[in-house]
């Protein structure tokens, strides 16, 4: 409980920097519409030419796997661009700056080349992960689970590090790595709190938007109970892109800890006690 405490702390600091520049949640939405227009690019071309029938009819062939890769690498690239211009606008705040959407754009594109190299890992990590799940069976989806966690903990600090220090995505990845064992081991606490937080708030938003609606819609006004539904998948989404700029903040926040520089808003003892490094046997 009083890990959680702190956990509940730390999202309300993180809230405190959102607060302050709420135009932050922008990189997140831009990101979200990004991935869709993604998707649809790749998805509705194949129906109207007939090559997903055709894949269904002959199986899979080089040509799709192609399309496939280079689907990864696209998506992959807009969600990494964008959040890199999230930690470099929050990167500002923290150090006592009043950043723009243009700092955030900036600071990404300043560093397209590491972030184009790190989405295209990325994306293959994703792609191999995907097919652990999809045809490894239930061991499969065991092994893409536990390597989907340990790839999200050794890259958590990835993008700040991008960002602030310059360097190549593969010296990114063992820098995220090194700072991770230096400073608070294993126990990403603030972390979860804050997907735990936003994923409860979100179910019970969701459940509760449903559950009304359905309501509504036996006691004969269905197009109330259809608008109450849909104001619920609106709520969730603005939940869910509250929670993933929030995230942001807080990497930029945890990575301005773990190197020593300035917080700012935030409060290091509150961020020392989020993270708690793993006791050493000695002192067991």
């Amino acid at each position: 409980m009083g890990r959680f405490a702190r956990s509940w702390e730390l999202v309300k600091l993180c809230w405190q920097v959102l607060q302050q520049d709420k135009e932050l949640v922008v990189f997140p939405i831009v990101s979200t519409i990004g991935v869709l227009i993604v998707t649809a690019s790749f998805a509705v071309p194949g129906f109207f030419t007939g090559f997903w029938q055709g894949i269904a009819d002959n199986g899979a062939s080089v040509g799709l796997w192609v399309l496939i890769v280079v689907f990864y690498l696209v998506q992959y690239l807009v969600i990494v661009f964008f959040n890199s211009a999230l930690v470099s606008a929050a990167i500002i705040r923290l150090e006592g700056g009043d950043p723009t959407l243009g700092d955030g754009l900036s600071g990404a594109w300043s560093h397209i080349g590491a972030i184009l190299g790190y989405a295209a890992i990325s994306a293959t990590v994703g792609l191999v992960l995907q097919l652990l799940r999809e045809r490894a069976g239930f061991a499969g989806a065991i092994v893409a689970a536990l390597g989907g966690m340990a790839w999200n903990i050794v890259t958590f600090l990835v993008i700040p590090v991008l960002v602030v220090e310059g360097v190549g995505p593969i010296t990114a990845i063992k820098r995220s790595a090194g700072l991770l064992k230096k400073t608070w081991g294993e126990q990403i606490i603030g972390s979860a709190g804050i997907g735990l937080v936003f994923g409860l708030l979100g179910l019970a938003v969701g459940v509760a938007g449903v559950v009304l609606g359905v309501l509504i819609m036996s006691a004969g006004i269905v197009a109330l109970g259809i608008a109450v539904i849909a104001v619920a998948v609106v709520a969730i989404m603005v939940v869910s892109l509250l929670g993933a700029t929030l995230h942001g903040i807080y990497s930029a926040a945890v990575y301005e800890y773990a190197v020593g520089g300035a917080t700012g808003t935030f409060d290091r003892e509150t961020l020392a006690g989020a993270f708690r490094p793993k006791t050493s046997r000695r002192g067991l």
